[in-house]
């Protein structure tokens, strides 16, 4: 038995004893179950609504087990940043996936189709015709017919076709391979999702969406049915829905949150879901008569945004700082005294995404009780 396996038999024993989430071994990726699943069922609400078809990007939780939580509650598939995260989730049984960057080169075109082969509904995005003639030969060869997506550049020049002739343009090569199937346009702003104030987020969305609006425009007027538009997320939601360019919503971080958002949003309406995703660390040192040292440092974290913030109201909301790879210090509350040795701090990360991509399991808690633990079964999957 491997160390691994040691310490989840150990973390899974606690599972249902009162008290078990301060026994967990540190740090500890924890999802507060009771604000995660009013999150899901929320923007569930919200989405329908709306009139839109909620498809979850799951790049932020990378997990089949919420996944399966958030179709339950009526999305109608996931999406997933890269192949490599698609393959872990199909392996896991999902199904009805949409991979949303392009795939390029011979390797990932062979496992884009043993993909197919496993889920018939997988949909691919293409924004070059090289990418649409690997994808068609590949898919003619194995017997299959492959759903894509025009990726449109909607903001950011990180992908996509740019304008509409060339969006048509690339409707027509797919037209013309019987291996392929147009199933639809993407554009996501990624950059808009952070941007601070309601306001200033709606007017870079509807610039963005009257782009989207014109590539779809010109693909039916030259005789291409265009059935999915999809993009979207978090923070551009109620934007989105008021616009009604897109007809299938992509949102990942609302089930969890983070420092980021939360200093975009606010009080706005895109703001109001509950924090459910923590890191908890336990105090290793507590001889420096300022701050005490956790043991959760740059490795526990991404670090592409604001520091974490400590959620004990005793200690200042900011008063974490990386102290090394393994290492944090927590400055002492006012009066400095009485933090003890093995003491557990929790702390909101700064960006969802990547730090789940650090952790491999999951520890879902109601209260002070371990209920679960779960497998982020995508995890460094970014390939």
């Amino acid at each position: 038995m491997t160390v691994d396996e040691v310490t989840m038999d150990q973390v899974r024993a606690l599972i249902g004893r009162p008290g078990s989430r301060y026994q967990l071994p540190t740090p500890a990726l924890i999802v507060d179950v009771d604000a995660f699943e009013c999150n899901v069922a929320r923007m569930a609400r919200r989405a329908k609504a709306a009139g839109l078809a909620l498809r979850p990007h799951s790049k932020t939780h990378k997990s089949a087990t919420i996944a399966r939580r958030q179709i339950a509650a009526g999305a109608v598939g996931v999406c997933c940043a890269k192949l490599g995260e698609a393959e872990a989730l199909a392996k896991a049984g999902l199904r009805k996936l949409l991979v949303t960057s392009p795939v390029v080169g011979d390797d990932t075109t062979l496992r884009a189709i043993a993909l197919a082969r496993i889920d018939p509904d997988l949909m691919l995005v293409v924004d070059h015709e090289q990418q649409v003639e690997a994808l068609a030969a590949a898919a003619a060869s194995a017997g299959l017919t492959l759903s894509v997506l025009i990726d449109v550049d909607v903001a950011m020049a990180r992908t996509g076709v740019a304008t509409p002739p060339a969006a048509v343009a690339l409707a027509g090569r797919i037209a013309a391979r019987p291996s392929l199937r147009l199933a639809g346009v993407q554009g996501y702003g990624g950059i808009w999702q952070h941007i601070v104030g309601e306001s200033e987020r709606r007017k870079a969305v509807a610039t963005g969406m009257t782009r989207l609006s014109a590539v779809v425009y010109e693909l039916r007027e030259s005789g291409h049915r265009v059935p999915l538009v999809t993009g979207g997320g978090t923070g551009t939601f109620a934007a989105d829905a008021t616009l009604k360019v897109l007809n299938d919503v992509q949102p990942g971080s609302y089930i969890f949150m983070d420092n980021q958002y939360r200093d975009a949003l606010g009080q706005d309406e895109d703001g109001g879901f509950q924090q459910s995703l923590l890191v908890q660390a336990r105090v290793v040192s507590i001889n420096a008569e300022k701050w005490v040292t956790v043991d959760a440092g740059l490795k526990a974290f991404a670090t592409d945004g604001p520091v974490p913030r400590i959620t004990d109201p005793r200690f200042a909301s900011d008063g974490y700082f990386y102290y090394g790879d393994e290492h944090g210090g927590v400055m002492r509350p006012s009066g400095g005294n009485g933090i003890a040795l093995g003491e557990r701090v929790e702390l909101i990360p700064p960006h969802c995404d990547p730090t789940v991509d650090r952790y491999s399991i999951y520890h879902f808690v109601r209260g002070d009780t371990l209920v679960d633990v779960v497998e982020i079964e995508a995890a460094r999957r970014s390939q």
